[in-house]
């Protein structure tokens, strides 16, 4: 598929960083501000069965696809439900930079472990560390790269505001990585605003995956666009159900032939229309793993539950 075939050099990742679950379950602590969490009718035992069985076949569609899986094992103490979702705590980046973040939940902080870190900084030669986590005293949250979405190649980032992310840490990281921010407001159908910006938006080479209808107001919405129409790219929109089917929360990565490879869950994948399907296989191949049990119980789809590694 050489149509499919870039030469430029890549600002998308061929490896992600994925922490298989020890405790994976409905957490409490995070389902106010999170409208995509559900509580599901069966034991605690069977949703982590259930949840582990969900990952390790992501991990095993990722490998045969030529992605890089880098496996970190989740701990029982602290018990962690989400620490599925590294993408939130953690983050890297294509300069040799590793960025450590500040999360709303207390029982999501003691997902940075600190051996995790360093075998991390000692595998991948990071270069430099970023650390914000000193703005949770302050009750200000930046939860990765669930509340930003980065174009590196342009060194633009995107961030739609909410509980879980302040403007105040996300201009402070843009003036520390030298990127320049794109704030928005994003909202739900009951009007609440929507926990993070990867379930909004999905940034690709030379196209954006956005739900448009969930931003405030038309003005707005041109905003948006412009602002990707300046960075050469094209806009994909989706739909409020079709976000609602985590269909923004897709991840581009790169194979190790240097393919477009385009990860999205079996639910959002069976939420787009043909037209659009369309539009994506002239541009990626599709990388889907079925993972119900993770998107009810967690409210994240596959995009959450991948860490990019550079």
């Amino acid at each position: 598929m050489s149509s499919l075939v870039t030469t430029e050099k890549s600002f998308f990742a061929n490896t992600v960083l994925m922490v298989r679950p020890a405790a994976f379950g409905f957490n409490l602590e995070t389902a106010a501000s999170n409208s995509f969490q559900q509580e599901l009718k069966v034991s605690a035992d069977e949703i982590l069965v259930r949840a582990i069985e969900e990952f390790d076949n992501a991990v095993q569609v990722l490998r045969s696809n030529d992605i890089g899986v880098y496996i970190v094992e989740d701990t029982l103490v602290p018990t962690k439900p989400d620490a599925i979702f590294p993408n939130n705590w953690i983050s890297f980046h294509p300069d040799g930079t590793l960025i450590l973040y500040p999360m709303e939940a207390l029982n999501r902080r003691c997902e940075r472990r600190l051996e995790v870190v360093l075998g991390l900084q000692q595998k991948f030669n990071f270069e430099e560390v970023i650390d914000l986590t000193h703005f949770e005293s302050e009750s200000l949250f930046l939860e990765g790269t669930g509340s930003v979405v980065f174009d590196h190649e342009h060194k633009v980032a995107f961030a739609a505001l909410s509980s879980r992310t302040s403007e105040i840490v996300f201009e402070e990281l843009c003036k520390q990585i030298h990127y320049s921010p794109f704030k928005f407001s994003a909202f739900d159908e009951n009007n609440r605003p929507i926990y993070h910006t990867n379930v909004v938006m999905c940034m690709c080479d030379d196209f954006v995956v956005v739900c448009l209808k969930c931003l405030p107001d038309e003005e707005s919405r041109e905003l948006f666009e412009n602002e990707v129409t300046r960075l050469g790219k094209r806009v994909l929109e989706i739909s409020v159900g079709q976000m609602n089917a985590f269909a923004g929360n897709m991840l581009l990565l790169r194979d190790g032939q240097n393919n477009n490879k385009l990860v999205l869950s079996e639910t959002a994948y069976q939420s787009l229309t043909s037209t659009q399907i369309d539009f994506l296989k002239q541009r990626v191949e599709f990388i889907r793993f079925n993972i119900p049990v993770i998107e009810t119980i967690g409210g994240g789809s596959a995009r959450c539950m991948l860490a990019e590694v550079f």
